[in-house]
């Protein structure tokens, strides 16, 4: 297997690449990385000392792709990854499409050229945000879960939210845009005859994110947690109910690993996510941190921020129906991996968020 892995160090990206490169030491991997965010240099190094051949290229430029050996795969695992890209007063609405559409495009061209596999690693954020933002929650063990005593739009369940939920606008100009890419991607595949597999994915989570809330909510307030930094329970009710589920990059590497060997037609749209039974609160994860490192104040602050939202919880059982897969890390065993981290490299926050 030839398998070309874009964003390749960022966190999902090495992440996967280490994977491969443990379970499938035969396989030639190639990554690329614009590296512009902080904290990627260093997944450079190890990434190189693994065999990954590792070049710098701009997704945005289509001459980048022109010296690129054919691969058998692309995992597209670059992207700006956040729901406020574009809107926050610091980065570029016409940058976030470049990165996340545009880049796709070019992506999708290559593998018009080699027939290439493209799997296209999507989000949670590609579905509508009113209906979400207007469905009726009640507080369960310090957690928000959608109130059984409403009726539910479809696409919801006690399980989370299924493929069959509303992707209309708005979905903010990140998830558009990922929502664009699944679409363009899907066309692509079947004008030009060649496999396309889409997954959206739920928070992912693991040692080595990078310390930013908007991009890895779980390693940010652990690693802020362990370094007694400020941390604000925002919105809603401003006492940090709202919920996410988790999933470790390992078992995200499980599905691809199957969607990399399948030549049969097969569903090509899937969530990949931890589900209900590893979403956890803000709440809830404050109090894994206090009986870990001790108590902290948590600032409340009720006022509401663009694109928030109290619940967002993907049902992954179609996943398991199609392809045989469910989570095997559990929600524990991830906090503690980032756990581990945040007390062995005090400095990590500043490399990676800076």
């Amino acid at each position: 297997m030839k398998l070309l892995i874009t964003g390749v160090c960022g966190f999902v990206g090495s992440s996967l690449a280490r994977y491969f490169k443990t379970h499938s030491p035969d396989w030639e991997i190639h990554g690329l990385d614009n590296f512009i965010r902080p904290g990627s240099e260093k997944n450079r190094l190890e990434l190189k000392r693994l065999g990954v051949k590792v070049r710098h290229a701009d997704l945005r430029s289509a001459s980048d792709f022109e010296t690129l050996p054919a691969v058998d795969a692309v995992i597209d695992a670059a992207a700006n990854p956040s729901v406020l890209a574009g809107i926050d007063g610091s980065t570029s609405s016409r940058q976030l499409v470049e990165h996340n559409l545009a880049g796709t495009i070019n992506l999708l061209e290559y593998c018009k050229a080699h027939r290439s596999m493209f799997l296209l690693l999507s989000t949670s954020r590609v579905y509508s945000i009113p209906p979400l933002a207007s469905l009726p929650m009640k507080v369960v063990n310090e957690a928000f879960i959608p109130d059984p005593a409403h009726a539910w739009p479809v696409g919801v369940s006690a399980e989370g939210l299924d493929e069959t939920f509303s992707t209309a606008a708005p979905v903010s100009l990140y998830g558009s845009t990922k929502l664009a890419s699944e679409v363009l991607a899907l066309e692509y595949g079947e004008a030009f005859g060649f496999p396309v597999w889409i997954d959206r994915c739920g928070v992912l989570a693991g040692a080595g994110q990078f310390g930013r809330a908007d991009q890895g909510i779980f390693a940010y307030w652990l690693h802020s947690w362990k370094q007694k930094r400020p941390l604000r329970y925002i919105g809603f009710d401003g006492q940090g109910h709202q919920s996410r589920d988790c999933l470790h990059p390992d078992d995200l590497a499980r599905l691809l690993v199957l969607q990399l060997r399948c030549r049969e037609k097969r569903d090509q749209l899937v969530h990949v996510s931890g589900g209900a039974a590893q979403s956890m609160s803000l709440r809830q994860l404050s109090a894994w941190c206090a009986s870990r490192w001790g108590q902290q104040t948590v600032a409340s602050d009720p006022k509401p921020r663009s694109f928030d939202l109290p619940w967002v919880v993907l049902d992954s059982r179609k996943a398991r129906d199609v392809w045989d897969w469910k989570p095997e890390k559990s929600l524990p065993s991830i906090l503690e991996e980032i756990a581990k981290q945040a007390e062995n490299e005090a400095d990590w926050l500043e490399l990676s968020a800076s």
